[in-house]
Formats: C-alpha cells, structure tokens, sequence
C-alpha cells in the first residue's frame, strides 16, 4: 500500500491512497485535492498516517486470515491419522527379538495390538481400522491363526528361545516352571477344555491347564497346553523334557512350587537325573526329620541344612516378618471358621486337610467343633520355610533361586491381566493354540520391553512406558503443490521425547 498525487486536468492534484496486493490497482482512500504546494505536503502527510493505521489493521486481518487458510489447507490435506507409537517401538523390539523372520505382516500386527489392546479377534479388527488403517474381515484372522498353528507355531517358539539364549549371554543354568488355568466363555466340554480345579475361581467353565517356563528375570522360554482337567503335578516333566529333548539342552536345574512336587514327581526327576530345587512340605516329612527341623532355634533370616536320606538335603529358613503372616493368616482362617461352625453350615464333608479345615473334627456322632490344640500346635511352623534339593549349591544359592519364583508369577499376571489372554472365545483346538502362541510372543515382547528399559535406567515401567505409546500418533498430509505426502510424528510432551529419544 501507498500513496500517490493525481493531476487532474482542471490543475488540482489529488492525494490517493492505493492497494495492489491483488495484482491489480485499487484505490483505498482519496484523502483530498489542492492546488496549492503547502495544502499538497499536509494531505500527503496525512495519507502517510492513513497507510500506517490502516496497514496496520490489514497486516493483522492477513495473519490471521493467513493461519486460518493455512489450518484449513493441512486438514484438508490429511490423509490419514495413525497411532504409530506402539509399531516405533515395540516394531523395533519385535524385530531385535526376531519376530520379523515371520513373513505375515498379520503376525506382528496381532502381536503389537494384544499389549497395546487386549480384546477378541472381532474387535481387534476395529482397533486395527480406526488405528492402524488396515481392513480386515474375521475370516482373514481366523485364516491366518491356522496357518501359524500349521506353519509357524515352532519358528515363533525358536526365535523366543534364540533370543533368551542370548540376552543370558548364551548360557542357560536354572529354569523355572509352574502352571495356570485359562477359562473359557463357552459352556461346552470337548477333549481339551474340561472344567477342572480353576486358579480363576471358575470352577463351572470349561478351561484349560497351561504351563510355562521360564529363564533367571522371567523371561519365557517355552510352554504347554493341557486338558482342564490334568492334574497340575502331572504337567511338569512332559513339559521339561520336551523343552530339554526340542533345545538339546544338557543339565538344568529345575525349580518349581511345592504344589507341582509329589514324591512321585520327586522320584521321577531323580531316576532322569535332573537337578532340582523345590518347595519343601516340612510339615509332611518323616516324624525324625520334622523333630530335626522343630528343634532348631533359629534367629531372624537365619538358615540351615538337613540331611534327609543320601541325595536330598532340606534347607530350612526362619523370618520373623513371615511368622507374623503365618501367625495372622491362622488367626484369620480360624474367625473364619467360627463363623461358619455359628452358623451351622459345616457339615461331615467339610472335615478334611483342605486349608484351615485341618482344624475341624466331630465330636461324638454328630457334632462339629474346632480342634483347639492342633491350632496351637500349628504355631511352632511359624516363620519356617523348606527348601528340597539334590544340588551341590549352597543354601544361599539355592534360596535365592527359589525366590525367583516370583518372576513366573509375574509373567501369568502380565500374562492375565495386561494381555487379557482370558476368557478364551475360541473352541477349536488349533485356534487355541495359535491364541496362546501369540500371547506368548507378545509376552516376549513385554518382557523385552521392560528389560530394556531397566537396561536404559529409564525410571519407567513397562506398564507405564505402554501407556505413553499409546498416546503417539501420525499425521499423513499431502503437499498442496507437490502432492508428495509426508509424515508427521506427533510427539510434543517431554514424557513422549523422553521415551522416544530411549529407542531412536
């Protein structure tokens, strides 16, 4: 914008003010006409003052024209909005492990979206729509879980063992087993899902055993379905050997719960030369052994062996923080059934050794009551733990690998609860076992995740790390002139740079 003096014929000189921002000349303002000199500069003057106020004006209309043109030009030229955080990092940490060798794109999006959303199939393809933009029909996922069971269940396994091989840094000494049930929505029984003792409280559903093992850390190294029904003591050395006989593995130690041993399981894994550390039911040992065990005086954290016949050896710990617990939880189960003997629902069928029914017994013909010196007598176990072993360790070594029990424990509940891998709505059994495979793998992936953030000193959990990839989304946009599209990663909060910056 600018001024300028027009002659007119008549002599006068008029002062415009003109506009060619268009391209074409405009006249905003005439601010007046004179013939003489000094009235001339005054008008010119004052154009000058219009050209500021107004150009002022007009400069912040084109701003915010400017913004508003060019917020409508990017939404106008999205094309697609993504969530990439998970397929960034947890893609990365898929192919580090080396899932990528599966060839089927479907195979990592369904490993990536059961830690990102745990759901059924069915809805798994509307996250994978509206997230991802992939299309899917059911029949596509069913197809493809039939051919993983047929082609790719052992490969998925394989790549699990190579990589847990080598973050062990290629030496595996212990593994850790124990079991759990997964239900069913489905009522009907075949010849796998049977209703069995549920670890879910599920006892009317059908449902299935699954046994896992597991290295030092936690990190899955092979599993196995059962009948729902297979006693869970029973599923221990099928799966051990199998694992020892497919990895060529050569001696192990093998460390489970005292609920997995019998001493049928006890004598097995002696006759095949297994090397084992498992609970010990002290208060079921031989009269000598338990009046060895009751006549150590132990302090707090204190320890000892006992020698029980010429391989085995007990290792026997005292806590005081645990014979507080023990002490409390005898205390409460016996309220518990006083309660219930008050209120006469006890019958003949509650005296057994199951829990703290131990403490029941009949009286005469017919009546109920609570054996009052067994429940003092229990107190003497307070605070005693036993540990059964054939190893050469030291009973320190031996603890602290029975402790890490707690590690498979853990990998059930991430297993449970963050994968959501029950309730079960397949019925087939191949459809189940590729369910539980890609469950597994995507396990693996959680545990490597949680690694490696432990590994970065990260401060976060994996949990936590999930969350955040959660909220990381794309922007595909195509470019107005050149139509090129490009991406544009939408990670502004410092706790989105923060884990990006771990991986990237």
């Amino acid at each position: 914008m600018y001024w300028r003096k027009k002659k007119n014929k008549s002599g006068v000189v008029s002062i415009q003010v003109i506009d060619k921002s268009s391209g074409k000349y405009k006249v905003v303002k005439t601010i007046g006409s004179s013939a003489v000199e000094a009235e001339i500069i005054k008008l010119t003057q004052e154009a000058r003052e219009f050209i500021d106020s107004y150009g002022g004006q007009q400069r912040l209309d084109f701003i915010l024209g400017d913004d508003q043109r060019y917020f409508e030009s990017i939404y106008e030229n999205i094309q697609q909005v993504q969530l990439l955080g998970p397929e960034i990092i947890l893609g990365k940490l898929f192919d580090e492990i080396g899932f990528n060798a599966i060839k089927d794109e479907l195979f990592r999006h369904l490993v990536i979206a059961r830690l990102i959303y745990p759901v059924s199939k069915l809805k798994t393809i509307d996250y994978l729509q509206k997230y991802k933009g992939i299309t899917l029909h059911v029949n596509d996922i069913y197809r493809y879980m039939d051919q993983l069971h047929a082609h790719q269940m052992e490969q998925v396994q394989q790549i699990n063992f190579n990589h847990t091989i080598r973050i062990l840094g290629g030496k595996l000494t212990v593994v850790f087993y124990d079991v759990t049930t997964l239900y069913f929505e489905a009522p009907d029984e075949d010849d796998l899902r049977k209703t069995g003792f549920s670890k879910d409280g599920k006892h009317n559903e059908p449902q299935i055993v699954l046994g896992l093992l597991v290295s030092e850390n936690g990190y899955p190294l092979d599993y196995a379905i059962f009948e729902g029904d297979k006693f869970e003591g029973h599923t221990m050395l099928p799966v051990i050997e199998a694992f020892k006989e497919k990895y060529k593995m050569q001696r192990i130690i093998v460390v489970a719960d005292a609920g997995l041993m019998s001493n049928k399981n006890v004598t097995a894994l002696l006759a095949q030369h297994y090397d084992f550390i498992i609970g010990a039911r002290i208060k079921n040992e031989s009269r000598h052994v338990q009046q060895q065990i009751l006549a150590l005086r132990l302090e707090d954290d204190e320890s000892t062996e006992i020698k029980k016949d010429e391989l085995l050896r007990i290792i026997v710990h005292y806590s005081e923080s645990r014979a507080h617990k023990d002490a409390y939880n005898r205390n409460k189960g016996m309220e518990r059934l006083k309660k219930l003997l008050n209120t006469g629902k006890l019958t003949k069928k509650h005296i057994n050794n199951k829990g703290y029914n131990k403490y029941l017994r009949l009286e005469g013909e017919v009546s109920i009551v609570i054996d009052e010196e067994k429940f003092k007598d229990d107190s003497k176990w307070d605070g005693l733990k036993g540990y059964l072993t054939n190893t050469n360790l030291s009973k320190e070594t031996v603890m602290d690998y029975y402790r890490q029990l707690w590690h498979i424990e853990k990998t059930f509940r991430i297993t449970k609860t963050d994968l959501k891998v029950r309730p079960i709505y397949h019925y087939k059994r191949r459809r189940i076992e590729a369910h539980i495979c890609i469950a597994f793998a995507a396990c693996k992936l959680y545990k490597e995740l949680e690694r490696q953030l432990k590994l970065k000193k990260s401060g976060l959990s994996a949990e936590k790390a999930l969350d955040i990839l959660k909220t990381i989304f794309g922007l595909t946009i195509k470019l107005p002139q050149s139509k090129e599209k490009r991406l544009m990663l939408l990670d502004k909060t410092d706790e989105q740079k923060k884990l990006m910056a771990l991986f990237l």
